[in-house]
């Protein structure tokens, strides 16, 4: 399988699995934050830390971390949410998600990557 064909099918994989564990999380959650959207990304934090300490070859990294992880996690829904809590005026809110996002996801990345250095 060529290095593109391992990104197109990761990202046909992610970019569905992404949608239905977004829909099930807001299910379970509530609307009130985006909690889809943060389930996703911090899922995909630690999953991105794990291939990372594995070191597969570059057509396990395609596949996984370029293409499923690419299409699994989103920066730009993340960027979309913020701006609508802002011009809700939801302030707190869309602060409250930014660090969210970022200090779990940069520790999930780190527990990732010791587990895959572990194995």
């Amino acid at each position: 399988m060529s290095l593109t064909a391992a990104v197109a099918l990761g990202a046909a994989l992610g970019a569905p699995s992404r949608y239905l564990l977004d829909g099930a999380v807001r299910r379970w959650c509530g609307t009130r934050l985006p909690w889809g959207t943060l389930a996703v990304n911090l899922l995909g934090s630690a999953a991105a830390g794990l291939v990372a300490g594995l070191r597969p070859g570059a057509l396990w990294v395609s596949l996984l971390a370029v293409g499923f992880l690419g299409a699994f996690t989103t920066a730009s829904t993340l960027a979309w949410e913020l701006v609508e809590l802002t011009q809700r005026g939801a302030l707190r809110s869309a602060g409250l998600l930014l660090v969210l996002h970022l200090l779990p996801g940069l520790a999930l990345a780190g527990v990732g990557l010791a587990a895959g250095l572990a194995l």
